[in-house]
């Protein structure tokens, strides 16, 4: 098998058009059925919803206080579009915080899945996303950990980085496997 890795020279949303296009590419060699696309607003999830209408997209978006208390950040009518597109929307804690982030906030200082996080991002911010996101569906069930799926993140808001993955379980985090990388920044 031959494929290859596209390399953007930066990061950002303006490579979330070429990030669907290059998951697209991928989609039609493979028989994965499963994009996981993280999505703040819901706006880069709509776009893979209409990239890949064959394919079951799951939209996992921030835990709602992430940024304010009670605040969720998913648009009412971007959830609704969503919804109408048939897309499953996951929100729910990330993988790679919880706990430990009330720890850094309160005592100033981390605990391991936030360095865990942290050791991600070497290989850039996107790719942490995905690897984050693959996590927090197959804790919720949504998604099998003997199948692989293509896992979207970003940097910021938008979309950068696609990967194969075959997801794990927060419990059994080792057990996750980056298979392929698609796309991803250059410039991390």
């Amino acid at each position: 098998m031959e494929r290859s890795t596209y390399l953007f020279n930066n990061p950002g949303p303006g490579n979330t058009e070429a990030v669907m296009e290059h998951t697209a590419t991928w989609l039609q060699q493979s028989d994965i059925e499963t994009v996981l696309v993280a999505s703040t607003t819901g706006r880069t999830g709509i776009l893979a919803a209409e990239a890949f209408p064959k394919h079951r997209i799951i939209v996992v978006t921030h835990s709602t206080g992430f940024r304010h208390e009670n605040e969720q950040q998913l648009m009412q009518e971007n959830r609704e579009r969503l919804d109408s597109m048939g897309a499953t929307i996951l929100t729910c804690q990330h993988a790679l915080a919880g706990i430990s982030r009330a720890v850094r906030f309160k005592l100033n200082t981390y605990a391991l899945d936030e360095i865990v996080a942290y050791t991600l991002r070497i290989l850039g911010h996107g790719l942490k996303v995905a690897v984050e996101i693959s996590l927090m569906a197959a804790d919720a069930g949504l998604v099998r950990t003997d199948s692989d799926l293509i896992a979207v993140g970003g940097t910021g808001t938008g979309a950068d980085t696609a990967a194969v993955i075959r997801p794990a379980n927060v419990s059994r985090f080792f057990d996750l496997k980056v298979r392929a990388i698609l796309c991803m920044p250059w410039e991390k």
